[in-house]
């Protein structure tokens, strides 16, 4: 939800993300040195916790009953925040890229498809017409498992519905998180077209990937926190200049953790002996190689996923 710089400059610049009741106290820093710059346009939504559960035109949330957990609303992309984060993406990776001496790391955070699920009309009109896929294994699981009652989901305003047991409704559900989907890769498009408009996608590796997985009615879950697959699945695509197998697939099982590694690895800085995680340069190069075991985790429970696993 926020863009990051990792560059030499200005020594007054505030280092770090904020804390605070609104992510926005600068006496409480979430990660001290590790940022030179962190910027929030929180434009209409008053302050970055806002922007995070906002709706659109600056609708913030107060309580989370008392917010719709879907809209759709006519409008441009500035109408939601993630419009008005992309702009600052672009302003700031124009400045970085005007340097051809200096490399640099900017880290842009998308906010969409977070709940609640909000993106202009426009996005949710390119599914009209369009048959969703069915929910795959849709009931409650036997057993002792890490299933739960989709707090965060139902806690919004639905107007007394249940996805469980309302198949409209769950539909419904499922067309605004597509297009909430629609809206955020909009955006990441618009960063990829300004990299390349200044020239420095020659020589800069892109990350794209998404902190967690998210249940649309499988196993009847709503929402993250499981140990499920859909939990744990995430996006991450790794292009950079002189790939030889760009746009190729691969069945190896890595974790977030490697993304650093793997930067210092593709880039030829030092690797820290203190980090965790493996680099994925060789998946790159072969996507048939091998990954590695994977550890996921919650509050109460813990799983491990070996390579060898299909």
């Amino acid at each position: 939800m926020e863009l990051k710089m990792k560059q030499k400059l200005t020594p007054d610049i505030i280092r770090g993300g904020r804390g605070g009741k609104n992510w926005n106290d600068s006496t409480k820093i979430e990660m001290p040195n590790a940022w030179d710059r962190h910027l929030m346009p929180v434009a209409e939504w008053q302050h970055p916790r806002g922007m995070m559960h906002g709706l659109a035109n600056g609708e913030i949330r107060v309580t989370r009953g008392g917010m719709n957990v879907f809209q759709t609303v006519e409008g441009g992309d500035y109408i939601y925040p993630d419009g008005a984060i992309a702009d600052e993406a672009l302003k700031q990776l124009r400045e970085l890229a005007s340097n051809k001496e200096k490399p640099f790391l900017l880290a842009v955070g998308i906010i969409k498809p977070h709940l609640p699920f909000g993106a202009p009309k426009t996005y949710h009109d390119r599914y009209e017409g369009i048959k969703l896929p069915e929910i795959k294994n849709p009931k409650i699981p036997e057993g002792k498992t890490t299933w739960h009652g989709s707090g965060e989901f139902m806690g919004y305003n639905r107007w007394v519905k249940n996805p469980n047991k309302d198949a409209a409704f769950a539909e419904e559900v499922r067309f605004h998180y597509a297009a909430c989907v629609s809206y955020a890769d909009a955006q990441v498009g618009k960063v990829l077209a300004e990299l390349k408009s200044t020239g420095a996608d020659k020589n800069t590796i892109v990350v794209f990937w998404g902190d967690h997985g998210w249940h649309l009615g499988e196993h009847a879950i709503w929402g993250k926190h499981s140990l499920f697959e859909e939990s744990l699945h995430a996006p991450l695509i790794i292009p950079y200049p002189g790939m030889k197998h760009k746009g190729e697939n691969t069945d190896a099982i890595v974790e977030t953790l490697d993304i650093f590694l793997t930067l210092c690895d593709l880039t030829g800085i030092e690797k820290p002996n203190y980090i965790q995680g493996e680099s994925l340069k060789g998946i790159l190069v072969n996507p048939n190689t091998d990954g590695h075991t994977a550890i996921a985790y919650t509050k109460k429970a813990s799983t491990i996923r070996t390579a060898n696993i299909g």
